[in-house]
């Protein structure tokens, strides 16, 4: 297990850093808030694009073959990491978040592929405005996250681009098993 965690976990990085190689440097962070923003911007460019690249049909696709029963959705999948980047981004500010959740799952009434991608743009545009209020004063601030958890605003930050990259990771499986290259992957016209 722990094999195809690291590998996936590889693959994942591989990705980001064909990525960061294709890109224009960003311009040098003046705050935590901008440091964390950076990575953040990559990795949303790099879901966002992969949960255009699946058909609206497919999206209620989930793998069945092998170890996979009770997985999400694609769907279920983007959902999740929008409403879990409405909860660190209300984590950030302390505050609550200004949508429905659905207790991480996203709100229910979001089931179009429009509909999702809207969710999940607008939960990013969210998550930076959060990020952008970390600064040298309040970034070692401790808040609440999912309830009890108490951890540094800086950390919360951090974290958001991490689990992003782990749905990303599953998403590209996703992809692939439906034949589509994902956008990341694609070969660029030079």
């Amino acid at each position: 297990m722990r094999k195809k965690s690291l590998l996936g976990f590889l693959a994942v990085l591989g990705c980001s850093m064909v990525s960061l190689g294709q890109m224009a440097s960003p311009p040098p962070a003046k705050t935590p808030g901008d440091a964390i923003n950076a990575p953040l911007s990559i990795a949303e460019r790099e879901f966002v694009s992969a949960a255009d690249a699946m058909p609206e049909d497919k999206y209620s696709f989930a793998p069945s073959t092998g170890e996979f029963k009770g997985v999400r959705t694609f769907a279920e999948q983007v959902k999740h990491v929008a409403a879990v980047n409405y909860v660190f981004g209300a984590s950030i500010l302390q505050e609550k978040p200004p949508v429905d959740t659905g207790e991480e799952k996203g709100p229910a009434s979001v089931k179009s592929k429009a509909e999702i991608m809207k969710f999940l743009k607008d939960s990013f545009a969210y998550l930076h405005k959060a990020v952008d209020s970390i600064t040298d004063k309040n970034q070692l601030d401790q808040v609440s996250l999912f309830g009890e958890m108490k951890l540094a605003r800086l950390s919360v930050g951090s974290f958001s681009s991490a689990h992003v990259m782990d749905h990303y990771g599953q998403m590209v499986e996703y992809l692939r098993m439906n034949g589509i290259v994902p956008p990341a992957s694609r070969q660029q016209n030079q």
